[in-house]
């Protein structure tokens, strides 16, 4: 379906960056006391900044700072399912999280990718 995952308002986005982020800088983009908010899928960062729901008591604050590949795939909010690991999910859990790719790759800048990802597939 064309167009499901575009924004209600267009957003214009900087060409995506493939500059290595280690996983100590993507913890320390983790929304609190003036710092960046990031997110990775897949190994992919993206910068969540300016939508505050990654930000400290937000509602996705637990994504901000770490690869949340598999609790999007599990459509979690849970701490224990932030992890960069989605391989042993099932085909509908991976279309989640293609599909979740998208939904961001489509919103938010493309700042860098996490040094050493084994999770791009």
């Amino acid at each position: 379906m064309a167009g499901k995952f575009e924004p209600k308002v267009p957003v214009n986005l900087a060409p995506p960056k493939d500059d290595p982020i280690s996983v100590e800088e993507l913890a320390q983009a983790d929304g609190t006391e003036g710092h960046q908010a990031y997110v990775a899928i897949k190994g992919k960062v993206y910068d969540v900044t300016g939508n505050k729901a990654y930000q400290m008591g937000g509602s996705y604050h637990v994504f901000a700072g770490k690869d949340a590949s598999r609790a999007l795939a599990k459509t979690s909010t849970k701490a224990e399912d932030v992890k960069p690991e989605w391989e042993d999910l099932d085909d509908k859990e991976k279309q989640t999280l293609n599909d979740w790719n998208t939904f961001f790759s489509k919103r938010y800048n493309v700042v860098g990718v996490v040094q050493g990802a084994t999770n791009m597939g």
